[in-house]
């Protein structure tokens, strides 16, 4: 016994002076291990040390002092004792921290795990502890894997992190990857993320992190990728994932950990610092962006090192060509990779903007100042000019090359295109070579083949010059360039175009024809300045219309029709006033038109309407339209597709809201999954409202019908896959509710329309099985959640964000909603709809209504209102009375909904002031609501007695030992009493059956029922909160 004490003090002494300081841990470690060595047994010297060690384990907060401890312990036992032949104390010291892990005390089980998972990782590879123990310590930890404590489950998976990568316990990876999957905390997450291996299984769900809304989760997936995944071992599209995600994060911590990964691990360490070599492992050619997000970010960085002789220059100054690369082009040219091409854009559009910038600096500035901005232009400019082809002649004989090379090269042929703009054309000798090479670009047909059928084919989107938007971007920057006098691209266009229009208008081209010179007017009216600078020209517009226009529009082929329609919108935005044929040609294309001329109709009506203005649009159909009646209109009138003729006099938003009615036009295209007719028309409403101020001829009462079209919409299960509309919409509802107080009355007066059209089983809706009715629910339930955040959330100051000094973003200044809001627009108003709206059901209720009622009273316990506002509380305490008898029978939402009658009772400045049928339906007039309210009725919240109970509830109150644990202080190690404080965890019933026997045999007033309740309730929980 005395031996034992001895070694108690001893041991505490050690333990007080190395929680003390991390240097002196190596000299304390000897002492002990000297203590442990001299000791008469093994067993005697844990006994004492386990002892010591105890406080710790009660000890909650994680303060310098303890984690020292934590680490002297850890190393102390992972470290082998010299003159021993195996590990036995390593054995007995996992042995009691393993009876500690499952401990109802949850600072036992987190500092028990946590120093299991020190020692785990302080272990070497050779350390001698027997297969058994292992085994208890890996089942144990999975265990805790799934702790109700935050903390006790990220020691656990650092513990198990280890032993992850061991074939025999392949279950702890299926373990981590579905604990990640559930985990709500961020420091958890990041725990796992941190532990996963390298593999095929891993690589996308650490990808999938990248996402995480917390910046902690984020940047550890970044590091994990960087240490742990080689650039060769992902595919292309994880590479480009990675990149596009990080470089272009919200957070600049993220950003700069990706661009870590980039620059160390993969361009240095795998690439060699060679940026044209790592543009080879991203695919360029399909991920353009990324590639061009990746050289951009390296540029900046200086990180691109131009090589001595390095330039375009060296593809054409050679006569020589390479063998296979030399059969289609001219023997002077070297034909140039797609990844060079890219890279060589990026790097000649760099130095442009950096001598464009520095002329810039040198010419707001003076003196010594300004000569240095202007000597870095000048050298950036020369850099630039030793880079590009020495001629205009050279450059237009090394794009001609790529050409003739065949469709391979067009990649490359689209980035030399862009180079053009960066010549200075105003010899006109340069400006008559180019002239002539955009007559060839012009003049090319568009590529197509013949398929099995024998049927002709046109390669691409069918829609822009050359099959391809991008290309035809590159064109028409080029002739802009070249052909810089005011009027003077659009005189060369239509001259080619007469001349394309000709077998057109003799009815002799074939389908490939009439698209090409369809996509040339295309071209020209989405680059033309304004409807004048065509008039004169070798075709008027007049012409353009009736002849080309109009005439594709009614073509056999769909493409034609297609891309006429197109057309026939860019040429309708030109215009100062649409034309009444071509808006008619429009309505029937979209009315009549398969679902791909659908869309193309619907966009350009869509576009026309918004540039116009939608009643301008109507008073070209119809000039004796009122704008009085238009303003005044409170819903959209109902359209019949199938009467054509009298749905050509309809209003454009009526024909377009109609379009929602059509289930058909729901189903996305073929070949592209995020088009179709619903589509186009939830992103042109959502620009419609959000930009509502610029169209005042828009009744406002209309706003929130198309408001309450988009949350169903947005809602929508069709609408899942539509990942565009979805994105949409997402960014539309982030902003939509900050911009202005009107916003949120549209919201509010949107709540009721969207859950009556929502829930299922009311109001007409269709209800299904069981399971359809569940998950229609619950869609629902998450549509009211969605619009009551959006109610509560914060306006905007401005409308604009401002960029601070250091170019960042930030985000706009918010006031106070409290005090800006009236109360129509604010939380109040929705509260006093929802009241009314389930004070209109009857007593006797069917199960929809039933749950359709509880629903909404869940939202409106949420709802706060403002002292300011005393009218509509006073009116709320007068209906809440009733609304709590709809729902009597849920006790947990009457006492809610008691909460908030208490809450109103409080915020009531005057109850006994008598409150007058003028004040009524003034508020109502507010809300445009037609109610008939007692004001006779009582106030007073109706008794709910508890249910009969046939037990008697006995008393139980646990006797409870309170910790006095110090904020300040780490515990200190003395010798310690008998006292067990590491127990195992009771098993005790759970709460759900405790709570059921506590209901009193006789009746009682509310308000003691609930004390009484609180009062149990705390008793029987009082330790849940502390186990698993």
């Amino acid at each position: 016994m005395e031996e034992n004490n001895r070694l108690e003090q001893k041991i505490a002494g050690i333990l007080n002076d190395a929680r003390a300081s991390y240097a002196t841990h190596n000299r304390k470690l000897k002492e002990l291990s000297l203590l442990r060595s001299k000791s008469s047994s093994l067993s005697l010297f844990f006994s004492a040390f386990s002892k010591t060690l105890t406080p710790l384990f009660d000890f909650q907060r994680r303060l310098a002092p303890a984690e020292r401890t934590v680490a002297f312990v850890s190393a102390f036992a992972a470290a082998r004792d010299p003159a021993a032949d195996s590990d036995e104390f390593l054995d007995l010291f996992l042995r009691f921290l393993l009876l500690a892990a499952p401990s109802a005390n949850k600072t036992a089980r987190f500092r028990a795990c946590q120093i299991v998972s020190e020692i785990i990782l302080l272990l070497p590879d050779d350390a001698e502890v027997s297969n058994d123990v292992w085994d208890e310590v890996i089942e144990c930890m999975k265990l805790r894997v799934r702790d109700k404590i935050p903390g006790v489950r990220a020691f656990a998976i650092r513990a198990l992190s280890r032993f992850v990568n061991d074939t025999a316990n392949s279950d702890i990876l299926d373990l981590f990857l579905e604990q990640l999957a559930l985990e709500q905390n961020a420091d958890v997450r990041k725990m796992i993320v941190l532990s996963l291996p390298p593999s095929t299984a891993t690589s996308q769900v650490i990808i999938d992190c990248t996402l995480d809304v917390s910046e902690s989760v984020r940047k550890a997936a970044y590091c994990v990728l960087a240490n742990k995944f080689p650039l060769q071992s992902l595919s292309i599209k994880l590479r480009t994932v990675i990149l596009q995600r990080g470089l272009a994060d919200r957070s600049v911590a993220i950003s700069k950990e990706c661009f870590k990964l980039l620059r160390d691990e993969w361009l240095t360490k795998c690439c060699n610092g060679d940026p044209l070599e790592l543009l080879k492992f991203l695919d360029v050619e399909t991920y353009e962006s990324v590639g061009e997000t990746v050289m951009q970010t390296l540029l900046k960085a200086d990180l691109v090192k131009l090589q001595n002789g390095a330039s375009i220059q060296q593809y054409i100054s050679s006569g020589d060509a390479e063998d296979g690369n030399s059969m289609h082009c001219a023997p002077s040219i070297q034909l140039i990779e797609a990844e060079a091409s890219l890279y060589w854009r990026t790097v000649c559009q760099h130095l442009q903007s950096e001598a464009h910038a520095k002329g810039s600096d040198a010419a707001a500035t003076m003196g010594t100042e300004a000569e240095v901005y202007a000597a870095e232009a000048s050298d950036k400019n020369d850099l630039l000019e030793k880079i590009l082809p020495a001629t205009v002649d050279d450059y237009i004989d090394l794009v001609r090359a790529h050409i003739n090379a065949g469709s391979i090269h067009r990649f490359t042929c689209r980035q030399l295109l862009l180079l053009g703009a960066m010549f200075n054309y105003s010899d006109a000798t340069n400006r008559k070579s180019a002239s002539a090479f955009l007559q060839e670009l012009l003049h090319k047909p568009p590529e197509h083949e013949i398929d099995n059928e024998g049927n002709v084919v046109v390669i691409g989107d069918g829609l822009s010059f050359g099959g391809d938007n991008d290309w035809a971007q590159a064109v028409a920057r080029l002739a802009r360039k070249v052909h810089a006098a005011l009027g003077e691209f659009e005189e060369v266009v239509l001259a080619i175009i007469e001349e394309l229009a000709q077998p057109c208008r003799e009815r002799t081209a074939d389908y490939v024809q009439w698209m090409h010179c369809l996509s040339l007017i295309g071209l020209l009216l989405r680059h033309a300045k304004s409807m004048r600078l065509l008039q004169g020209k070798a075709i008027e517009p007049d012409e353009l219309l009736q002849s080309l226009l109009l005439a594709g529009a009614k073509h056999a082929h769909l493409d034609v029709q297609r891309i006429a329609v197109r057309c026939l919108g860019l040429f309708g935005l030109l215009e100062r006033k649409p034309r009444a044929e071509l808006l008619k040609q429009l309505r029937i294309s979209y009315i009549k038109g398969p679902h791909q001329i659908s869309v193309e109709a619907c966009k350009a009506l869509i576009d026309l309407g918004m540039w116009h203005g939608p009643q301008e649009v109507d008073r070209v159909l119809n000039p004796h339209i009122s704008s009085k009646i238009t303003s005044e209109k409170r819903s959209f009138s109902p359209v019949n597709f199938s009467d054509l003729e009298r749905d050509l006099d309809v209003d454009t938003l009526d024909l377009l809201f109609g379009g929602f009615e059509n289930d058909d036009w729901a189903d996305s295209l073929t070949g592209n999954e995020d088009e179709c007719v619903h589509a186009v028309l939830g992103e042109g409403f959502a620009k419609i409202l959000l930009l509502s101020d610029n169209y005042p001829s828009i009744s406002p009462s209309l706003h929130p019908v198309i408001l309450s079209k988009l949350i169903y919409l947005y809602f929508r299960d069709v609408s899942d896959h539509l990942q565009r509309l979805k994105q949409c919409l997402s960014v539309f509802f982030e902003h939509y509710p900050c911009l202005c107080a009107n916003h949120k009355s549209c919201i509010s007066k949107a709540f009721i329309p969207v859950m009556r059209s929502m829930w299922p089983g009311i109001y007409g809706n269709s209800g299904g099985s069981s399971f359809m009715v569940s998950q229609m629910r619950k869609r629902a339930v998450q549509a009211s959640r969605f619009m009551l955040q959006m109610m509560q959330v914060p306006l905007y100051v401005k409308e604009t964000q401002p960029e601070s000094e250091n170019g960042s973003t930030e985000m706009p200044q918010i006031i106070d909603r409290c005090s800006e809001v009236p109360f129509d627009c604010g939380e109040e108003g929705l509260a006093l709809r929802i009241a009314i709206e389930v004070t209109s059901f009857h007593s006797k209720k069917t199960a929809a209504e039933k749950s359709y009622v509880s629903a909404l009273c869940r939202i409106l316990a949420l709802l706060q209102f403002r002292l300011s506002e005393q009218g509509p509380i006073k009116l709320m305490r007068r209906l809440l009375s009733r609304t709590v008898e709809c729902v009597s029978t849920e006790k947990d939402l009457v006492k809610e909904l008691n909460r908030l009658a208490e809450h109103l009772m409080t915020a009531d400045r005057q109850p006994d002031q008598e409150f007058l049928q003028d004040e009524v339906n003034l508020i109502l007039g507010k809300l445009e609501i037609d109610f008939n309210l007692d004001l006779d009725g009582s106030v007073a919240m109706p008794q709910t007695p508890a249910a009969a109970s046939t037990r008697t509830r006995v008393s139980r109150r646990r006797v409870r030992i309170e910790d006095d644990d110090s904020d300040e202080y780490s515990p200190a190690f003395a010798v310690p009493a008998t006292q067990q404080t590491v127990r195992s965890r009771s098993q005790r019933a759970s709460k759900t059956v405790a709570m059921s026997k506590m209901s009193a045999t006789r009746s009682v007033r509310i308000d003691e029922i609930e004390e009484q309740e609180e009062e149990d309730d705390s008793d029987v929980t009082s330790e849940d909160s502390d186990e698993y």
